[in-house]
């Protein structure tokens, strides 16, 4: 009898089924918390691979067109003409004339302001779309073209602006150095106190004209005067083709000078104050801006990085002439 209550009174942690039953309770909860903890974590990780692979979707294939406001049929193309003009760079002339035959086969432009805003850079790239501008405008004539300087338009920017209709400035703005400048370095004084001698062989007997590291040859250095005098000329010879009679010339007007912006208006450099909305409002008759500016990929950005540093590289060993 005492034997049977003390059995019925045994507590049940000392029951091997009990024990094993809790256990595997326990280890299917676990389970379970591992389960949903990995689940949250895929899930995490796919939001994040989403949002990147988004990213670099919206990288890759960038809108080209940017509307700036406004909800009128008509709108006036915008295009950034920003930094240094070079082949290599943002403002390069494929994109600038891509952008600017975009906006003349859009059927709702009814004008285009050349929104400026660069110190120059290459005379070929201003020239190619300086070409272009003066080719729309022929084959469009009632397409207005405007240009509107910013903080600065000069060199080859104002090559640029040059063939527009208009120029529209601030007050403040900086525009003009109608010149052409090529630079260089000269390190003969240094090598020779440093004792290192130089050792050049060419086939060619100016092959290594303008050599930075040999004494200067007069008849060099007179040919390259004499080939940027030639560019400065075609500069000239566009800038007076695509302001005409509005121009009044002084002594130092193609000297390289730049000048305010008001001050412009009086030389008659430019025309009139205004900015892009203004110009758009008032001028167009287009109140809706809408960017046309070509926008580079992701992909497309990293390749010119590694392209322009081997570029750069090989361009600080020659000399090219610069209009800025």
């Amino acid at each position: 009898m005492d034997q049977q209550q003390d059995a019925s009174n045994t507590p049940k942690s000392t029951d091997p089924q009990w024990e094993r039953s809790l256990l595997e309770k326990v280890a299917l909860a676990a389970v379970k918390e591992q389960t949903t903890a990995r689940r949250w974590g895929i899930f995490f990780k796919s939001l994040f691979f989403i949002y990147m692979f988004a990213i670099l979707g919206i990288n890759v294939y960038p809108k080209i067109k940017s509307n700036l406001g406004g909800d009128d049929k008509y709108h006036t193309a915008v295009i950034d003409i920003s930094g240094a003009i070079a082949e290599d760079k943002e403002a390069n002339a494929a994109d600038i004339i891509d952008s600017l035959r975009d906006a003349v086969k859009d059927d709702q432009t009814k004008g285009i302001i050349l929104h400026a805003n660069s110190p120059g850079g290459s005379p070929v790239q201003s020239n190619y779309v300086y070409e272009e501008i003066r080719n729309i405008k022929k084959a469009h004539p009632e397409l207005p073209i405007y240009a509107v300087v910013s903080d600065i338009c000069a060199s080859g920017c104002y090559y640029i602006a040059s063939a527009s209709d208009k120029i529209f400035v601030n007050p403040s703005s900086l525009i003009g150095s109608i010149g052409v400048i090529m630079d260089g370095f000269g390190f003969v004084d240094v090598m020779q106190k440093l004792g290192v001698e130089r050792r050049l062989l060419t086939a060619g007997a100016h092959k290594a004209m303008l050599d930075p590291f040999s004494p200067p040859k007069a008849d060099e250095t007179q040919f390259m005067q004499s080939l940027i005098n030639q560019v400065h000329q075609q500069f000239i010879t566009a800038v007076k083709t695509g302001r005409g009679d509005r121009l009044k010339e002084t002594p130092d007007m193609f000297s390289g000078l730049v000048w305010t912006g008001e001050e412009s208006i009086k030389l008659g450099i430019s025309d009139a104050y205004g900015n892009d909305d203004a110009v758009a409002k008032n001028i167009i008759g287009a109140e809706k801006l809408l960017n046309f500016t070509q926008q580079k990929s992701f992909l497309d950005k990293m390749s010119g990085k590694f392209g322009a540093s081997f570029g750069h590289a090989l361009g600080s060993l020659l000399l090219t002439p610069s209009i800025r």
